[in-house]
C-alpha cells in the first residue's frame, strides 16, 4: 500500500514538471512570436529602410613603429602621422558622384595636393598626351573609332560618366581625371581608392566638417617613419619602407602588404620589437556615402621604444672627423696623397663595452629609402 502511494506521488511530480516546462516552452514561444510579429510587420518597413540605406565597412589603425634613441633619451628615429584620403563606392547617382569629386578637387588645390591625372587628353587645344602607338592601343582598349580627334574623344568620356553638374571645360578635366582613375583601378565599398597622400590638417579638418559634401570619402592615418637627425648615424639606424612581395609572401600571418618593415641596422635586428599591432575601426555611412558612426573596435598598439648606447653628440662629432680627414687624406693634407674615399671608425667605452660612437663613411639619408620598396 505504502509502495503504491508513492508511485502515484512520483507519477504527480512527473507530471507536474512536464506540464510546467510545457507552459514554460508556450510562453517562450508566444514572447518570440509577439517580437517577430513586430520586427517584421509593426516595425519591418522602418528596418528595411535603414538597412538599406546604411553601409558598413573595417579600416585598419596603422600601429605606429617604436622609436629609437640614443643613450640621453634623445629621438632618432621616431613616427609622425601622414593623411591620406581615400575614396568609397557609394549608392550615389553619376551626377551627385561628379560634384562631391568637384568638392574635393576643389578642397585639395586649395592646400595645394596633387591628385591622381592619367587621363591622356588636354584642354586648350585639346591634343591626346600618349604617343601614337599608345594612342592606337588606348582607343581600342576604350572602344573609341582610331579617327577620333582628342576632342570627340574627350566629349565621349564626358557623356561616359555623364558630367552635367557644370559646363566650365576646366571643371570638366578635374572631374575626368579622377573619374578615369577610378575605372582603372576600381573601388568598391569595402576597397577604396586612393586620391591624395600626405594632406595637411587643415585640408583634413575641412574636409571632416563638411563630409555630406564629399561621397564616400574617408581620410586614413598613416604613421611615417621620420629620420630626425638626417644622416646621423644612418649605418647604425638602417631604414624601413613598405615590405616587398618576397618578405610579405613569408610573413602573411603578421604583416598586410601595406606595412612597413625594417630592411637593415637597427630597424632590421630589433624589428619583432619596433613593429606594433595593428588595430581595427569600424565605419558606417549612409546610402550617399556620409559617415554616420565612427568607432574603434580593437585598438592599435604601438611598438617598443628601443635605447642604444650611442651618444648622439659623440656619434656626430665622430662622423665629422672622419670624413674630415678622409678627405684631407685624399687631398694629400698629410704629406702623401692617397686614393681614399672611405673608413670607418668606432668609439667604445673600454671599461663597460659599450659602443659609444660608430661612424662610416660615405653615409646617406635613411629618409630617402622611406615608402619604398
Amino acid at each position: 500500500m505504502i509502495i503504491r502511494r508513492n508511485k502515484e506521488r512520483k507519477n504527480a511530480n512527473i507530471n507536474f514538471r512536464f506540464n510546467l516546462l510545457t507552459v514554460l516552452i508556450y510562453i517562450i514561444g508566444i514572447i518570440l512570436i509577439i517580437r517577430l510579429f513586430s520586427l517584421q510587420i509593426v516595425h519591418g518597413a522602418e528596418y528595411r529602410e535603414q538597412s538599406n540605406t546604411r553601409l558598413t565597412r573595417e579600416s585598419t589603425l596603422e600601429a605606429a613603429r617604436g622609436d629609437i634613441l640614443d643613450r640621453t633619451g634623445a629621438t632618432l628615429v621616431t613616427s609622425d602621422a601622414q593623411f591620406s584620403l581615400e575614396m568609397y563606392k557609394t549608392k550615389v547617382d553619376d551626377n551627385e558622384l561628379n560634384i562631391s569629386i568637384l568638392n574635393m578637387i576643389n578642397v585639395l588645390e586649395k592646400y595645394g595636393v596633387s591628385y591622381p591625372d592619367s587621363f591622356p587628353i588636354s584642354i586648350n587645344p585639346f591634343n591626346f598626351t600618349i604617343s601614337d602607338e599608345q594612342l592606337s592601343e588606348w582607343k581600342e582598349d576604350n572602344d573609341l573609332d582610331e579617327n577620333i580627334s582628342a576632342e570627340q574623344a574627350f566629349y565621349k568620356f564626358v557623356d561616359k560618366y555623364e558630367i552635367t553638374n557644370t559646363t566650365n571645360i576646366e571643371e570638366i578635366r578635374k572631374i575626368l581625371a579622377i573619374r578615369y582613375q577610378i575605372s582603372i583601378e576600381g573601388y568598391s565599398s569595402t576597397k577604396s581608392i586612393t586620391i591624395a597622400d600626405n594632406i595637411p590638417r587643415e585640408a583634413v579638418a575641412e574636409f571632416s566638417e563638411s563630409s555630406d559634401k564629399f561621397a564616400g570619402i574617408n581620410i586614413s592615418t598613416k604613421p611615417v617613419r621620420e629620420y630626425t637627425s638626417g644622416t646621423l648615424a644612418a649605418h647604425i639606424l638602417g631604414y624601413a619602407s613598405q615590405i616587398s612581395s618576397e618578405e610579405y609572401a613569408t610573413r602573411k600571418d603578421t604583416y598586410s602588404q601595406n606595412d612597413i618593415i625594417g630592411k637593415n641596422g637597427i630597424e632590421y635586428v630589433f624589428e619583432e620589437y619596433l613593429k606594433g599591432k595593428n588595430g581595427t575601426r569600424q565605419i558606417d555611412m549612409a546610402v550617399d556615402g556620409t559617415t554616420t558612426a565612427e568607432y574603434i573596435s580593437e585598438e592599435a598598439i604601438a611598438g617598443s621604444d628601443i635605447v642604444l648606447t650611442i651618444d648622439a653628440n659623440l656619434q656626430r662629432v665622430t662622423e665629422e672627423a672622419l670624413a674630415a680627414n678622409i678627405q684631407k687624406i685624399s687631398s694629400g693634407g698629410f704629406g702623401q696623397r692617397f686614393d681614399t674615399n672611405a673608413g670607418a671608425c668606432v668609439v667604445m667605452n673600454v671599461n663597460t663595452g659599450e659602443i659609444l660612437a660608430m661612424a662610416s663613411y660615405p653615409t646617406y639619408n635613411p629618409a630617402d629609402f622611406v615608402g619604398r620598396y
